[in-house]
């Protein structure tokens, strides 16, 4: 798990490896990952959008950005957190992600990023 905390919001993400398949001739590997978003800070917060770099071993890089997380646009006041699965695909067994999240605080109407620490996805066959 890797964590981080950015002015009051504490990220933690922990990932899977979910297998692989064959699409259009090309091998892909699927990875999951779990986010907990967690309000630290005095004030209450909202998620309004997220910024994703997805690399693979290749070096490849997608970039995804987008309102909200899976649908949603949590509001977390003092202590509460949010907690979401999603996934992705990569051309390599191994890689990484990395971003931010565009959140806005209620009490001083003011926007700021929190930081998404750089999470290694990695397939059991393929570490040494």
């Amino acid at each position: 798990m890797v964590q981080q905390v950015t002015r009051g919001i504490k990220i933690s993400v922990e990932t899977t490896y979910e297998g692989s398949f064959y699409k259009n001739y090309k091998i892909q590997y699927a990875f999951g990952y779990t986010v907990t978003i967690e309000n630290q800070s005095k004030d209450s917060v909202q998620l309004n959008a997220r910024h994703w770099e997805i690399l693979d071993a290749l070096n490849n890089v997608e970039t995804v950005s987008g309102e909200g997380v899976i649908g949603k646009k949590p509001v977390l006041k003092p202590g509460e957190s949010h907690t979401y699965t999603s996934g992705c695909l990569l051309t390599s067994p191994f890689g990484a992600m990395q971003g931010h999240y565009s959140m806005v605080n209620f009490t001083t109407t003011k926007k700021f990023k929190v930081t998404i620490p750089t999470f290694k996805l990695s397939a059991p066959f393929a570490i040494n």
